[in-house]
């Protein structure tokens, strides 16, 4: 079979099951994986989500990684980050996880860690492309029935996410685990920390993840947080890498705000390697005051959490996150793990002894405004000089209280305007000023 170029997106292969990732797929990029991944230890931990099309895909990709010659080993449905402490854990070779996090269930995903617990990089994903070429169709899931299963996986998880954990007890939280790989371990985890639980969306079907619940769509967890008098609320993605938080007023705080949170509580604490954090482009400038008014550094990179760890790594820093809610803890793990960052989210409220919402204020948002247009060329904005005169002058007229980001979409024909102002008005008129220069220069 012959792979189609960049296979792999930001984070691994996804699409529609059953179109742009079948069975077919799955065996192929198994097979070859494993032959890239494994040398003398040649097992491969496989964990999913709660989609329906997850058992056959597992199947596939167990049926690929067995032909290899590797050994699949099935730790079920959980997490996509304990599959990343479970190859570190478990000694193995690589890990694979089959889930499109957040998004519906129709789609799936198949993503890959080495040894280490880290996603691979994009040359070892070329690797495993070049591998496919030529490889031979799906031999459905013959010598896969007694796949080995690593049974204490859930245990072995949770006793890594509590290590040096403060207790909860007197917290009250409501936890929405989108019908997604959250919903059997997150509230054990939340309850087993000492606090006293409320569980939505933990009933998954195989057609209902991320269906109007979790961290895209927060409107339940909010009412349920605001009317319940709860101290918080947690909102988990389909594979839990991620969490975004609800105050007791059923207010939204961001990952800007939880990363901003958790880098002030670990200055104070003196636990602030570097005295600085990474995070992308797309930092709210609030949280970019907020961190600068506390004399925490930013190391900026482009969007993605692949890239916020490869800055974390290359400048020693253990602490770095994006806005959708990816937070990385470098000093306990390897990758955004979801369920770690709200154990240390609510944490810092229990040791502030002050509530989410007064620790959020501390990491103000400003309003921001995102712009979509579409164009006919997307690579020739670099080049468009009338587009960069109106955003120097909106920069100008702005100045301290003001941000642009203007770059071009590097999957679709648009230009992705951002401004961020002191109000929701000047937001909105600089960006709507700067969309219609992109529009009439670059305009279909």
């Amino acid at each position: 079979m012959a792979a189609e170029a960049r296979l792999f997106g930001t984070d691994g292969v996804r699409g529609v099951y059953g179109e742009d990732l079948t069975d077919e797929l799955a065996y192929a990029l198994g097979r070859a994986a494993a032959s890239i991944l494994t040398a003398s230890e040649r097992r491969i931990v496989i964990g999913r989500d709660t989609r329906a099309s997850g058992p056959a895909l597992e199947r596939a990709l167990a049926a690929g990684i067995t032909a290899a010659g590797a050994i699949p080993v099935s730790a079920g449905v959980i997490p996509t980050a304990a599959v990343a402490f479970l190859v570190r854990d478990a000694g193995a070779a690589a890990g694979a996880v089959i889930s499109a996090s957040h998004n519906p269930a129709r789609d799936n995903g198949i993503k890959f860690f080495g040894p280490d617990g880290v996603k691979l990089s994009d040359e070892v994903e070329a690797a495993i492309e070049e591998a496919m070429t030529g490889a031979p169709e799906a031999a459905g899931d013959d010598g896969v029935e007694d796949m080995a299963t690593l049974e204490d996986a859930d245990d072995r998880y949770l006793r890594f996410l509590l290590r040096g954990q403060p207790s909860l007890e007197g917290l009250r939280i409501v936890v929405d685990c989108a019908n997604g790989a959250a919903s059997m371990i997150a509230p054990e985890v939340y309850r087993a920390a000492g606090a006293d639980v409320t569980v939505l969306f933990a009933d998954p079907d195989g057609t209902n993840i991320n269906d109007g619940c979790g961290s895209t769509h927060m409107e339940v967890l909010r009412r349920a947080v605001a009317t319940s008098g709860a101290h918080a609320g947690i909102a988990h993605d389909g594979d839990a890498d991620r969490v975004l938080a609800v105050d007791s007023k059923g207010a939204i705080v961001d990952g800007d705000q939880i990363l901003g949170i958790c880098a002030l509580d670990a200055k104070m604490l003196g636990e602030l390697r570097g005295d600085a954090i990474a995070t992308t482009v797309m930092a709210n400038l609030g949280f970019r005051h907020a961190m600068a008014d506390a004399g925490i550094g930013i190391v900026e990179t482009a969007v993605g959490d692949r890239n916020v760890l490869e800055a974390m790594r290359k400048n020693g820093l253990i602490l770095g996150g994006e806005q959708s809610g990816h937070v990385v803890f470098l000093d306990m793990h390897t990758t955004g793990d979801g369920i770690l960052t709200a154990l240390r989210l609510l944490a810092a409220v229990v040791v502030s002894g002050r509530s989410l919402g007064e620790l959020a204020a501390d990491v103000p948002r400003f309003p921001q405004v995102l712009r979509n247009v579409a164009v006919a060329d997307r690579g020739a904005l670099d080049g468009a000089e009338r587009v960069w005169d109106v955003v120097r002058e909106v920069e100008d007229e702005l100045g301290a209280d003001g941000r642009v980001l203007v770059r071009a979409s590097g999957t679709e024909p648009v230009v992705r305007v951002m401004v961020e102002a002191a109000t929701d008005e000047r937001a909105a008129t600089a960006a709507d000023r700067i969309s219609e220069a992109v529009s009439v220069v670059l305009g279909e």
